[in-house]
């Protein structure tokens, strides 16, 4: 029941859809069917720090790439990379990478690239029809974020067929529970819902832009901005006060200044 509520969702029929124990089993799952010891995947930071953890217990050697100023993705790809890891919009600044920026990334590479659309219901766009016209390519979503599901970890993939085959021969047997299973179903069957939490999220991001005149535009559930002074003191000042945001210094490549807040 699942994938065939995750398939009106998506509009992809379900031998285009995996699901995982959450977005970073679907991350590993992919990095395990595509990545060895000394191949290399290419990461643009600041980003999910995961997306190295997961090529590195496959023995892969991640390579990093900064992002350009205002944190979008330069179209280009080193020969011989095996994968490439993309999040739109990008966590933690907030920007959705465009579906020029992606299209050239993919024209560039025979590795596999994998787009992490974990906060695409806040964007209110996706890029996953390009699934349909490159064999290389593989979305990432999850039900944790819009869905409100985190604690039941829940996450899928829309990749081509024969990937998506791949990924089923070499998955944990027993990753998802019946009750997140249960859960997703529900949720799936109950858009107005996610809709409505989002447009409230939407609506109370950007007052909270409006009142903070560093923080970045952002198409996510969160603000990243830069602060004046070391990140990591204003969170602990901010915590002692019982406010939560996290200090964004452990993310590789973002520097001691990095600040998100979420919705």
């Amino acid at each position: 029941p699942f994938l065939e509520a995750l398939s009106g969702y998506t509009g992809f029929p379900p031998e285009w859809l995996v699901a995982g124990a959450g977005m970073d089993e679907i991350i590993s799952t992919i990095c395990r069917i595509f990545l060895g010891p000394g191949d290399r995947a290419l990461i643009p930071v600041p980003t999910y720090n995961f997306y190295a953890q997961a090529a590195g217990l496959c023995g892969a050697r991640a390579e990093y790439r900064p992002r350009t100023a205002h944190f979008a993705v330069e179209a280009d790809v080193p020969a011989g990379v095996k994968m490439v890891f993309l999040c739109s919009p990008n966590n933690p600044t907030g920007n959705a990478l465009s579906e020029y920026n992606v299209r050239a990334m993919l024209e560039k590479t025979d590795g596999i690239v994998f787009l992490d659309e974990a906060y695409a219901e806040f964007a209110g766009k996706s890029l996953a029809g390009l699934v349909k016209e490159h064999q290389n390519l593989v979305v990432g979503r999850t039900l944790s974020k819009a869905f409100g599901l985190a604690g039941l970890r829940l996450g899928y993939a829309i990749a081509p067929p024969w990937i998506a085959e791949q990924y089923r021969r070499i998955a944990p047997m027993f990753s998802i529970s019946s009750p997140s299973l249960a859960a997703g179903t529900a949720a799936l069957g109950n858009l107005d819902w996610m809709r409505e939490c989002v447009a409230r999220i939407l609506s109370e991001r950007e007052r909270m832009r409006s009142m903070l005149s560093c923080a970045l535009p952002s198409e996510a559930n969160f603000l990243f901005l830069q602060t004046p002074r070391n990140s990591k003191d204003i969170a602990e000042h901010l915590l002692r006060r019982g406010i939560i945001v996290r200090d964004c210094s452990s993310f590789y490549g973002c520097g001691e200044r990095g600040l998100r807040i979420t919705i």
